[in-house]
């Protein structure tokens, strides 16, 4: 009995706090009350891009077959791969017997086939390929298990606790699963890599020389003003699915639609997701990076004074009209001593609104300055004499 009280208290410990982990990644809701917004889809979630703010959520964390929208975490690696140098857009990559077998969306690969690493990311990200998944997964990691590993891998270190992955592509497979909540974060991740976000907002393209046309399937993509990306998805088990982001007047969200009862419902609830968010909130951006907020006396300096700069840009997600509202704290010393260096924290910006915390932002030295010497002083005695 005591060997039983035991393992239930360290599996608690271990296990029974694992949503709210994961909450933090996004960090505090803005969902203050439920909107008049009726999602039909099982899941469902809206998070501003640039702060990890939830702005709604409905089953977010509930555990659900991805589909296709596995591939976002297939794109990531692929992306992560290219910037550190591992593989090139130029590669040219040879199609395996396993690559050219698989069902479902592909770009049909023949064995031993060759395609550059960028032809099979454009199949991928724009066509949803399957066969072009699995031809990158090999490259990449040497077999399709090894990639698994490592998307699984990935996937711990964003904070993905909803989330196991048994294939690069997302065909219905036992164990294969995540949730809303974890699809919000790697659609995040990956809008971060920059080299992918063209690829995720072309209509169309071609592959094979202009002989093998690629149409995207996000229709957001062409008929949603603003649409970043990122990705749809669709089996038996999974139902319908999209990750679609959008950036319109500085503010940028992702909508995440899981277990829709059709492909027009998937796109319609996340079209009111985005379209919700963009009429109720706004980026106040007050200050850029690099903005003075005044100079620290500096105590046995070569020079007086340095400038106390802001160390990043400054991005608050508001309620529209509530931007007059948000009042700036600045905490700068009387003096600080030599030497200092450029980017050292000198002070600290602190955004308030009604009482309560926005946001705290370093403030640092904008330059250099060194101690004062023996011959500095000698200087400025034979200046003051003079």
């Amino acid at each position: 009995m005591r060997k039983t009280i035991t393992f239930l208290i360290v599996f608690l410990m271990l296990f029974g706090n694992s949503h709210i982990a994961c909450k933090k990644v996004f960090g505090e809701s803005l969902q203050t009350q439920t909107p008049s917004l009726e999602i039909s889809a099982k899941s469902a979630i809206l998070v501003d891009f640039d702060t990890g703010r939830i702005l709604y959520e409905k089953n977010s964390h509930e555990k659900l077959s991805p589909a296709s929208i596995t591939k976002i975490m297939t794109m990531i690696l692929i992306c992560e791969a290219i910037e550190k140098g591992r593989i090139k857009l130029s590669d040219r990559v040879v199609a395996s017997q396993n690559a050219s077998s698989l069902g479902g969306s592909q770009v049909y690969l023949k064995e031993n086939e060759e395609m550059t690493v960028e032809e099979l990311l454009k199949s991928i990200a724009i066509a949803s390929a399957n066969d072009a998944c699995v031809a990158l997964a090999e490259h990449i990691a040497g077999s399709v298990q090894e990639f698994v590993y490592m998307m699984n891998k990935k996937a711990k270190e964003l904070g993905m606790l909803d989330t196991n992955f048994v294939n690069p592509y997302g065909l219905d497979a036992e164990n294969h699963y995540t949730s809303a909540y974890d699809v919000a974060i790697m659609s995040r991740e990956l809008l971060k890599h920059k080299i992918i976000r063209k690829y995720l907002t072309t209509w169309v393209d071609t592959i094979r020389e202009g002989k093998f046309g690629l149409t995207n399937t996000n229709k957001l993509v062409r008929f949603y003003r603003g649409c970043t990306g990122v990705k749809t998805g669709s089996t038996d088990k999974a139902k319908f699915c999209v990750s679609a982001s959008a950036l319109r007047n500085g503010l940028h969200l992702i909508a995440v639609i899981m277990g829709a009862p059709d492909s027009k419902t998937r796109f319609n609830e996340a079209t009111k997701l985005l379209d919700w968010g963009f009429a109720n909130f706004s980026m106040y951006s007050p200050y850029s990076k690099g903005y003075c907020f005044g100079k620290v006396k500096i105590k046995n300096g070569i020079e007086k004074e340095v400038e106390a700069i802001l160390s990043t840009d400054v991005k608050l997600l508001v309620k529209k009209g509530d931007e007059s509202t948000v009042e700036s704290k600045v905490a700068l010393p009387q003096q600080i001593s030599a030497p200092v260096k450029a980017g050292q924290k000198i002070g600290k910006l602190e955004l308030w609104q009604e009482g309560k915390l926005l946001g705290a932002y370093d403030l640092i030295a904008k330059k250099n300055v060194q101690k004062r010497n023996l011959f500095d002083i000698f200087r400025i005695l034979f200046r003051l004499e003079i």
